[in-house]
């Protein structure tokens, strides 16, 4: 398949996919129709499926074509990273960084990058926030340069070299007009009936909170509202009084600083884990990674 599929079969592909018509897509990857024609079959033949439904209105997609499309868009997209790493090369500055975090490790990304960009004014930068075990695919992948997480979610913790290490310190917070946002003290039972934003399940910072509940010998919440985001975390915390959320304080201190949350006084027992900027094992860093890497420990 790798060998008969031509790029411009790809561009193809996208432009289908984009105008919904054959005499359409041909213009825009500069081909005749009927060599547009031939080069759909030649791709369905390869394939060895249809990927697109005929009609009197045009072509549309079916799900297989769906699938092939986004992976056209995909090594498209790739080919364009190519071109900005390697012209960054060529040039000795800029290029392209790829780097993934999880919630906590954002407001230490961004202050890196900052200093870094001020470094390397041309650098294009692609920032993905999710949780570890959705960031370390993309490592796998060879999608992100690096990734500020943690390798002890993966079933083979191995295969990541740790090339930092971060502490995180939470705190429960909430709107400033909930219910216990004047309490001096307070216990996890007080809250035991709160509606929490919480991590997905697995996830470090979500196994913590189910500790506390448990070891407090209380019943973990059983409606939660599950994000990994951190922006829909402060929205929802900001537009419904009566929910609550376990946050790093790196996190909270941005919207406590401005008077968008309250911290309740709730004391955590647990330890929270330290979290990494990692890579694959045996991985070479490339320019802006290793710059990045400098940032994370300003001198």
């Amino acid at each position: 398949m790798a060998s008969r599929l031509r790029l411009r079969q790809l561009r193809l592909l996208i432009a289908l996919d984009e105008y919904g018509s054959l005499h359409k897509a041909a213009e825009q990857v500069s081909i005749t129709q009927p060599g547009a024609t031939k080069a759909l079959n030649d791709i369905e033949a390869t394939l060895g499926v249809a990927l697109f439904e005929r009609s009197p209105k045009g072509l549309a997609a079916n799900d297989l074509g769906r699938c092939a499309i986004r992976y056209a868009r995909l090594i498209h997209t790739d080919l364009a990273h190519l071109r900005e790493e390697m012209l960054g090369i060529l040039q000795g500055e800029g290029g392209r960084l790829a780097v993934g975090c999880i919630m906590g490790g954002v407001p230490m990304l961004l202050r890196a990058l900052t200093r870094l960009r001020a470094r390397q004014p041309a650098l294009a930068v692609e920032i993905i926030e999710d949780t570890s075990a959705r960031l370390l695919p993309l490592v796998d992948q060879g999608r992100l340069d690096l990734a500020i997480c943690r390798s002890s979610v993966s079933r083979r913790p191995d295969d990541y070299t740790e090339l930092s290490l971060h502490r995180e310190h939470l705190r429960v917070v909430a709107h400033p007009a909930h219910p216990l946002a004047a309490s001096t003290t307070l216990d996890l039972a007080a809250l035991g009936d709160a509606t929490w934003v919480v991590y997905p399940a697995n996830m470090p910072m979500r196994l913590l909170l189910e500790r506390e509940f448990r070891e407090a010998g209380l019943e973990f919440p059983r409606y939660p509202i599950e994000t990994a985001s951190t922006f829909s975390t402060l929205l929802l915390l900001e537009q419904d009084p009566n929910l609550v959320a376990l946050m790093p304080s790196d996190v909270a201190q941005y919207a406590l600083r401005h008077g968008l949350l309250c911290e309740l006084p709730l004391r955590l027992h647990s330890a929270t884990e330290p979290y990494s900027a990692l890579t694959r094992r045996g991985a070479q860093l490339s320019a802006p990674a290793q710059l990045l890497l400098e940032e994370l420990h300003p001198r």
